[in-house]
């Protein structure tokens, strides 16, 4: 059975914020850079739950 591209897409993009975001978030040891990645999260966040609610 072969992938679908939409589903792969997706698949890219929730690594591509996982990588990117999520994991500094978590396991960054620079204080800085665990604020910026916790700050960027956020946003993603309230922009997906504005994006529910339409």
């Amino acid at each position: 059975m072969p992938v679908q591209p939409p589903l792969l897409l997706a698949a890219l993009v929730f690594l591509a914020v996982y990588v990117g975001v999520v994991l500094p978030a978590v396991w960054s040891s620079k204080p800085a850079r665990r604020t910026a990645a916790l700050k960027v999260l956020g946003q993603l966040l309230g922009a997906l739950r504005h994006w529910k609610q339409r």
